[in-house]
């Protein structure tokens, strides 16, 4: 079996990097700083399903994210979450909150108007995050 994204990811997301073990996609919706960890693993449905290495990688690279958007966006919360009832893909949402935005403190899933992001956008935060997340990997400080 060979790894394909899942055709809702890739219709929603815009691909921003490929980690070790991941690949790191930001979700299209300008409302939120939303990232999303898919395991180049074909079939895995959820967490369970990766061998213990690749478990370990998903949880250094899961946190290595979250030190990385809580440096760069600054939020009140980081949710993440592997939620998968829409797309059965295993996925991990990392999605920066703020007690100001649009839906706090509701989830974000389903409510309101997506807000695509503009290209410049887009840029800003995959740079920024690309940035970070290389020094975190790199340095093994994503523990």
């Amino acid at each position: 079996m060979t790894f394909v994204l899942h055709e809702r990811l890739a219709a929603d997301t815009v691909r921003i990097g490929s980690l070790p073990l991941c690949e790191l996609l930001l979700m299209n919706d300008a409302r939120f700083p939303w990232c999303i960890l898919v395991p180049r693993r074909a079939g895995a449905r959820d967490a369970i399903d990766l061998d213990t290495a690749d478990g370990d990688q998903l949880h250094r690279e899961s946190i290595a994210l979250q030190l990385a958007m809580r440096e760069i966006f600054a939020p009140d919360k980081l949710n993440v979450a592997a939620i998968g009832n829409m797309v059965p893909q295993l996925h991990v949402h990392h999605i920066a909150r703020y007690t100001t935005d649009s839906e706090w403190p509701a989830p974000v899933w389903g409510r309101g108007k997506p807000q695509p992001c503009p290209e410049a956008l887009v840029e800003e935060r995959a740079g920024a995050l690309r940035a970070r997340l290389a020094s975190l990997l790199e340095a093994g400080e994503a523990r």
